[in-house]
Order: C-alpha cells, then sequence, then structure tokens
C-alpha cells in the first residue's frame, strides 16, 4: 500500500485509518493495488484513492473551529468506506482503550457530551452504549486501588505446542523443553528480588496473575514452586485476587488443580478458544472439545467456582453457526466469566506469515459472530466488565471480557487501566511503573525469549534498579 501526505503533519493519524481497512498491507513505495494521497491545500483538505482499479477522491474544507487532523480522518474514512463497502464500527477511534476513552470525555464533556464526541467519531450507537458499560463496571474495580497499589504479573512463555493464530512469546516445549527448568529457578530469583523492592518501597500487593503461554504447561511441583516463593517473598495480606491461566485443557491435571488450591489461587482459565474440533484442528490446538469438558469438571471437583473460558471470534473455518454454538456451550457449562476476542492478524502469526489469512469476507462475519455474543451472553446474565481493541483485528473489532456478578478479573481492569504499578516477571514481561500523582508511566523491559532471558539473567537483575530510581528510593 502507498500512503503519501502532502503538506500536512496528520501522518500518523492517515496510517492507523488506512489499516483499519488493510490491515495485512504494509506502507511502502511498491504499488500492489492500493494507493492513497492525503493532502492539504490551503486549508482544504484532499483524500484521493486507489483500491484494485476503483477510485475516488474527496475534498472537504473546515472551519477554524474544527480539529484538522479529526477532519482529515473522517474524510479519509468516508473515501475508503465507500470505496470497499466496508465501514469499521468504531469509526475513526483506533485506540487499544475505548473505555478508557470514554471515561475521560464523560469527565470533561458530560456523558451525554461524550456520547456525542464518539458519534462524531462515527462510532455505531451499538458500540458506544458497550463503552459506556465496561467503563461503569471498570470504574468501580479502579476504586479499589490505592495510591501505593501494584500488582504482580508471573510470565510463563510454554505451550504444549503453538497456536496458528498466536503472535505472543510462546514456545513449544517440544522445541524449548530444556529451558523450563533453568527458567523456572531463575524466574523464582526474580520474584525474590522484586519482592524485597515492594516490601521497601511499602508497596500494597492486590491482584497476582500468571498468563503465557500456558502455566499450567509447567508441573505441578514447578508450579508450587514458584508460589512457594512468593507465598514466603511477597505480604500477601492485602491480595484481593490470584489467577492462573490453565489455558490448554490438555495441561489440566487434578494434581495441579490441587497444587493452585492449595496456594490459595481463586480464579482459573480454561480456554478452548472454539467448541468445534475440526476449526480448534486448523488453528494447532491439540485438544478436544471433550478434554475441555473433562478440565472444567475436574476444576469443579477441586473446588474452583471462578473459571473463565476464552474464545475466538472469526478462526478459520468457523461458521455463525458453529460459533453460535461456541457461546452457547460455554454459557451453559457455567463459566463465570466469558472472554470473547477478536482474531487478531499479527504479522508473528503462523496463520499469517504461512497461510496467507487476508481480512475479506471475514470481516462482516466477525462482526456477526460478535453482535451474538454480546447478545446472547447479556440475556444469560453477563456484564462487559473490560474491553480493549487490537491492531490488524478482523473487523477492526474488539475483544471484552463478561462475567457474572462479582466475577470480574480485578488484574485485567487494572492492567487495561494502567491504574497502578505491575511488577512483571519472566521472559517478555514488561514492568509498568505509574506515579500515582502524576499518572506517569515507566517500563522496565525484560529479555523476550527464554533462552536470552536464562542467558542473560544478571541483566535481569540489574535493570531491578530501575524500580528504585523510578520511586526515588
Amino acid at each position: 500500500m502507498i500512503l503519501k501526505n502532502i503538506n500536512h503533519p496528520f501522518g500518523y493519524h492517515t496510517e492507523k485509518i488506512a489499516l483499519m481497512f488493510f490491515p495485512l498491507e504494509k506502507i511502502c513505495d511498491e504499488p500492489n493495488g492500493v494507493v492513497i494521497e492525503t493532502e492539504n491545500t490551503g486549508g482544504t483538505l484532499c483524500v484521493r484513492a486507489e483500491v484494485y482499479k476503483s477510485k475516488l477522491s474527496r475534498e472537504y474544507t473546515p472551519t477554524e473551529s474544527e480539529d484538522m487532523a479529526e477532519a482529515m480522518s473522517l474524510l479519509l474514512y468516508s473515501v475508503l468506506s465507500d470505496l470497499t463497502g466496508f465501514k469499521p464500527p468504531w469509526g475513526i477511534l483506533y485506540g487499544v482503550r475505548p473505555a478508557r476513552l470514554m471515561h475521560a470525555k464523560c469527565d470533561l464533556l458530560g456523558e451525554d457530551g461524550a456520547k456525542e464526541f464518539f458519534r462524531r467519531c462515527l462510532v455505531s450507537e451499538k458500540k458506544i452504549d458497550l463503552a459506556i458499560k465496561v467503563m461503569n463496571s471498570e470504574n468501580e474495580i479502579i476504586k479499589l486501588s490505592h495510591d501505593n497499589s501494584f500488582s504482580l504479573y508471573i510470565s510463563i512463555p510454554f505451550c504444549p505446542s503453538r497456536c496458528s493464530y498466536c503472535s505472543f512469546v510462546s514456545h513449544s516445549i517440544e522445541n524449548a523443553g530444556d529451558l523450563m527448568e533453568p527458567y523456572v529457578d531463575l524466574l523464582c530469583r526474580e520474584l525474590e528480588t522484586k519482592a524485597k523492592a515492594a516490601k521497601s518501597l511499602g508497596l500494597r500487593l492486590e491482584s497476582i496473575y500468571f498468563g503465557g503461554g500456558t502455566p499450567t504447561t509447567l508441573s505441578a511441583s514447578q508450579l508450587g514452586k514458584i508460589m512457594s516463593v512468593i507465598e514466603s517473598s511477597f505480604d500477601l495480606s492485602t491480595l484481593r485476587e490470584y489467577t492462573v491461566e490453565a489455558g490448554r485443557p490438555d495441561t489440566v491435571t487434578k494434581d495441579k488443580l490441587l497444587r493452585l488450591k492449595k496456594h490459595g489461587v481463586g480464579r482459573i482459565s480454561i480456554n478452548p478458544q472454539t467448541f468445534s474440533d475440526e476449526v480448534r484442528a486448523r488453528a494447532g490446538r491439540k485438544h478436544t472439545t471433550k478434554q475441555t469438558f473433562e478440565a472444567f469438571a475436574l476444576a469443579r471437583e477441586c473446588g474452583f467456582d471462578n473459571i473463565n473460558t476464552d474464545l475466538i471470534a472469526g478462526l478459520e473455518g468457523d461458521t455463525l453457526e458453529t460459533f453460535k454454538n461456541s457461546v452457547d456451550t460455554a454459557i451453559a457449562l457455567g463459566a463465570e466469566s466469558i472472554t470473547v476476542h477478536n482474531l487478531a492478524l499479527k504479522s508473528a502469526a503462523y496463520l499469517v506469515t504461512e497461510n496467507k489469512y487476508y481480512d475479506l469476507k471475514g470481516k462482516a462475519l466477525a462482526a456477526e459472530m460478535i453482535d451474538y455474543s454480546q447478545e446472547a451472553l447479556t440475556k444469560a446474565g453477563y456484564t462487559p466488565y473490560y474491553m480493549y481493541r487490537q491492531s490488524k483485528s478482523l473487523g477492526n473489532l474488539e475483544n471484552v471480557g463478561w462475567c457474572k456478578l462479582g466475577k470480574e478479573c480485578l488484574y485485567n481492569v487494572f492492567m487495561m487501566d494502567e491504574t497502578h504499578t505491575v511488577f512483571a516477571v519472566g521472559a517478555g514481561a514488561v514492568t509498568k511503573l505509574k506515579d500515582s500523582k502524576t499518572g506517569h508511566i515507566e517500563r522496565i523491559y525484560n529479555y523476550k525469549y527464554p533462552y536470552e532471558y536464562n542467558a542473560s539473567f544478571d541483566e535481569v537483575l540489574k535493570r531491578i534498579e530501575g524500580i528504585y530510581e523510578f520511586y526515588g528510593a
């Protein structure tokens, strides 16, 4: 895709809008079917676009009171939507956190004014209503945080196999099994060092979250070792929530579940992504629907009464009917929370790099799937409590966490809102340090891959000094 911006500084905005319509295109100098020019000539904005031999140009002269970047975005949106026949339901909004934006606009303009701002950005009424509901749910959770609060994230970047849509730092145990034991040992050392920082700075621990990868790829003894270090190193007296992703049903065993329960874990995820064995097989997940049912039953037997399950809209081969069945099955299982993701076409995912899964007819189908999930989950008594959006998602849609009353995942909201500091440990982990007075955020990055983390662990420990520097200690 060629994108030329002439005589204006709004290239960031025009690139974001263009990628909404063509998420897998790379902006370059070579003609490949999509050519877009945006220009400002004496206060008149012009967009000229050619999309696979269909051409359209349009001009608009904003008034002095109008925001020029917004006007250019709206003009480009109108041209591309007319050329493609596709109208992204979030309009020209491309941010990750629409509920947070709604909150900011409500504070500034009041709820009616915030809604009018979203309408001016061409956001659909259904999405405006969703943003309001999520904002209200998030605000109740955000109130729980104190000025000295923090959360703890533990990265376990290993999986039984790699899913075709996955772009995360995750290694299959077939290829990286020999890294796991030394990784766990070093992870425990990092936890001990960061716990000392939390104690000396007087920080209050609110939530713990094991993510991945698939944390339950580890053995019961490895999980127990990490959790024992957490118990002996951190003050858990203020802990509100303890979550471990048991994402792959084929990694769930009674021994592991009982070990989690013994160490105070109250919330787990069991994530089929779809209840169609055929669709799941295409996605590279080597487990069955039967194993998902068995894992749920085993978790209930072990005393877990707060289970999340993830579904993905837009997987290759999924139909509206099979997706509806997945939503209905998750509801019938009685999952306390159901997170509905929209397929993200990330460039690092096998689905994109090898299968060349392009965003064409799938946009409309994904929108129907997301709409159905909202209707069915609302009818079943679930409330949307957190939401985020990803770049290059199918149809420019959203990911929403739905839950029964009182079963919200606090960590998800704290993390998505950037409510307070998050200490993150392990490969690919990013510690976010937040100044509660100014809102300023700084990040400390760990090495991305497990082999780098293991090989350069001394540098990982050295970077922890940045925590003390941030807090002025």
